[in-house]
């Protein structure tokens, strides 16, 4: 994958695209992917038991280039070309819509096609979470922006629903330890 996500670097580097105004967004999409690196063992366990299902490398490629769509200068047929078609779907799926707002932006339709793309869901966690870790540990708004919409985040991924947790939910794992960063 080193050649892929070389790619996906350069992309962001060609934009001069910063994370939080001063870094390499570089930093990000590390972050990101250390993410799906701890989770991973989640999705491990349905590749072997089901055959065919989403390879580790796509979903791997998803978590590195889930931003090019939307960051950068290219589209989804040269993600395609670059990554492959099932990383292109899941960085497609968590591209957000066009809208003058947050709200406009991640709207129903925006949740549904990350629900409906396999590796999606994970893959948006996986971000979330990075974006959380980064926004607490730089003491910036953006964590109780996070924070108040948390609620209605994880009700649009399938995480939970009228205030219920879902314990049984393939990615719950996720989202206590989501959780459990507005809690410290």
């Amino acid at each position: 994958m080193e050649k892929e996500i070389k790619w996906v670097l350069t992309q962001h580097e060609n934009t001069n695209h910063m994370y939080d105004k001063y870094l390499p967004y570089e930093f990000h999409l590390r972050m990101v992917a250390n993410m799906a690196n701890k989770f991973m063992y989640l999705m491990i366990p349905k590749n072997y038991l089901h055959p065919g299902n989403q390879d580790v490398n796509d979903i791997m490629l998803g978590a590195w280039g889930h931003d090019l769509i939307e960051d950068t200068r290219v589209s989804y047929n040269d993600v395609k070309d670059a990554l492959g078609q099932e990383a292109a779907d899941i960085i497609y799926a968590v591209t957000n819509e066009k809208g003058k707002n947050r709200k406009e932006r991640a709207n129903d339709k925006y949740y549904e096609g990350i629900r409906n793309t396999p590796g999606a869901v994970f893959v948006k966690l996986c971000d979330r979470i990075a974006n959380v870790q980064y926004s607490k540990m730089t003491g910036s708004r953006m964590f109780e922006m996070y924070k108040k919409e948390n609620t209605e985040f994880t009700k649009a991924l399938g995480l939970r629903g009228d205030g219920v947790e879902y314990p049984g939910h393939e990615y719950y794992q996720m989202y206590k330890y989501l959780i459990n960063l507005f809690e410290d």
